[in-house]
């Protein structure tokens, strides 16, 4: 199996290698096993997270064989740009992968972040402890992605973990890294439709367009028209998408 390892983390190659390859039988699991597995495991005095990505379908087993990188590898990647650009992530520790003759399994590695709150709380609670300010710090952190370029792809409710700092201060982290587009500078169209998977609620995209006006001089007006735009563009998709699924499944039963 192919291994990368961070250098901080090159010591633990055993131990690491070890709870990759006993993953099914080891580890206490976390978080939503939907799509993916993730499990917790004790490294020393840390405590790490691995996530076991589903096995990719036949064309992507191809692709991630010969073609592009995988997830696990580009989760590792980029978390390594994020952090060299300022950008707050868990820290990366290594990824595996089985490369045979098609891609297998993929694991990537990195180390457990006790979070407060992610952006989903905020969508279904109203009433959420310093909600506005913490909307316009999270509008803050999304400008920081853009003035660096990087297009998260994956900019959804659940992908920004948040600690909070003190009573008016929070840390945003990103994770689930692997779709991801980083360029030399974000036209305003990108930056805008970069809010569209966040929230559908109309007084939130209110309070971010409001900031994100602020921060690069921008009619507010014309922020708020173009981003409440782009959010229900998304959200009717999503809403046809679903439905479509729910019929299929029906005419198969």
């Amino acid at each position: 199996m192919k291994a990368e390892f961070s250098p901080a983390y090159q010591k633990y190659k055993k131990e690491l290698t070890a709870f990759v390859n006993d993953f099914s039988h080891a580890g206490k699991k976390y978080g939503n096993q939907d799509r993916n597995t993730l499990k917790l495991f004790k490294l020393g005095e840390e405590t790490i997270n691995i996530k076991s990505f589903k096995k990719p379908n036949l064309v992507n087993k191809i692709a991630y064989r010969y073609i592009r990188k995988g997830k696990a590898q580009r989760s590792f990647e980029y978390a390594h740009v994020l952090l060299k650009k300022g950008i707050k992530t868990p820290q990366p520790i290594a990824y595996f992968e089985d490369k045979g003759v098609v891609f297998g399994k993929s694991f990537y590695v990195s180390k457990h972040l006790n979070y407060d709150l992610t952006y989903r709380e905020l969508i279904h609670d109203s009433k959420f402890p310093n909600r506005y300010e913490i909307l316009k710090q999270f509008t803050r952190f999304t400008f920081q992605l853009h003035e660096n370029g990087i297009e998260f792809l994956d900019h959804s409710p659940g992908n920004t973990l948040i600690i909070v700092n003190s009573q008016s201060e929070y840390d945003f982290y990103l994770v689930d890294l692997n779709r991801m587009k980083f360029h030399e500078e974000m036209n305003y169209e990108t930056r805008i439709k970069n809010f569209s998977r966040l929230t559908p609620d109309k007084n939130m995209v209110h309070a971010m367009s409001a900031e994100y006006a602020r921060l690069i001089g921008e009619d507010k007006e014309k922020v708020y028209h173009d981003m409440w735009r782009e959010t229900q563009n998304f959200f009717e998709k999503f809403r046809r998408k679903k439905q479509l699924k729910k019929s299929i499944k029906f005419w198969k039963k």
